[in-house]
């Protein structure tokens, strides 16, 4: 029980770093892109391949405000990285059970 605790307000603290955070982040979060627009050379080049994503550019598709169209991307980004980071580890973990019993 100890551990889900624990496991659960490392949940917590990283989604409201990442929705409140968001908020006190830089309005040029991309270093390179502010370079290249700074130097004069953005414009040649290519348009990204996210640019279809529902949360690309550090936004949010639909939301007007900037500052809660990061914090809705920086919150869906956490969530993102759990179920794909935790689905890998349940399929990892169950395929190395069966050697593990077979071992003892």
């Amino acid at each position: 029980m100890r551990t889900r605790s624990f496991l659960l307000a490392g949940l917590l603290v990283a989604l409201v770093i990442a929705g409140v955070g968001s908020y006190y982040a830089s309005s040029h979060p991309d270093g390179l892109e502010y370079v290249a627009g700074k130097t004069g050379f953005l414009d040649s080049a290519d348009e990204p391949v996210d640019t279809g994503s529902p949360f690309a550019d550090y936004g949010t598709k639909g939301v007007d405000d900037s500052r809660l169209s990061g914090g809705i991307a920086g919150v869906a980004g956490v969530l993102l990285t759990l179920v794909i980071g935790g689905g890998l580890f349940r399929v990892l973990r169950r395929r190395d059970e069966p050697a593990m019993a077979d071992a003892g």
